[in-house]
């Protein structure tokens, strides 16, 4: 009997999966709540720690600002050699909870001729969005007419999810310190092997 229970714990310990590393305090990636990608797979922030990205945020019907975000976001990601690009990934979440479904993110990537593979559109929960947007020190608020007046700014962020840079969005002008911070990230031993 005592055989039998030595056994079970020891295969239960052994099938155990890993503990995972908990994320440090000034992780952006630390809140909770579930967020809806552009295929309606749902993922938490955490699930993407492991790999340096650009974050940034924005809505699909918005047809000046977010536009030259996501155009800004291209030409840095344009930039990096194939290489480089293969360690990047880039989320984008939206401020319009209630339109942008993970259809019109699709459409939008679509439009946009984004890289499923490495870009996510990505929607969440009023709480979860206003949460992350606080993080990243993103400002926004709803307007009468259902658009959004929001700062767009790119942000880098380590493997960890902590910010390690920022690019204001100015019209096509690429940002080459910020391109430079995008360069010296992916060249970390970390964002090499993920």
């Amino acid at each position: 009997m005592i055989a039998r229970w030595l056994a079970f714990a020891l295969s239960a310990l052994l099938g155990a999966a890993p503990a995972a590393t908990p994320l440090p305090g000034d992780s952006v990636l630390q809140p909770t709540q579930v967020f809806t990608d552009q295929s309606g797979h749902d993922f938490h922030l955490a699930d993407r720690a492991g790999q340096v990205q650009m974050v940034s945020m924005f809505y699909a019907s918005c047809t000046y600002t977010c536009p030259l975000t996501i155009d800004a976001g291209r030409g840095i990601d344009q930039a990096l050699t194939p290489a480089e690009r293969t360690r990047l990934r880039v989320l984008m979440v939206s401020f319009d909870v209630r339109r942008d479904t993970p259809a019109a993110l699709a459409a939008l990537a679509g439009k946009r001729k984004l890289d499923p593979s490495r870009w996510t559109l990505a929607r969440g929960s009023d709480d979860g969005v206003r949460t992350f947007a606080a993080l990243l020190g993103i400002r926004y608020r709803r307007l009468a007419n259902g658009d959004f007046d929001h700062s767009s700014q790119w942000i880098l962020l380590d493997a960890q999810g902590r910010i390690l840079a920022r690019s204001e969005v100015e019209g096509a002008k690429r940002d080459r310190q910020f391109l430079a911070a995008v360069r010296k990230a992916l060249a970390t031993p970390a964002a090499a092997t993920h």
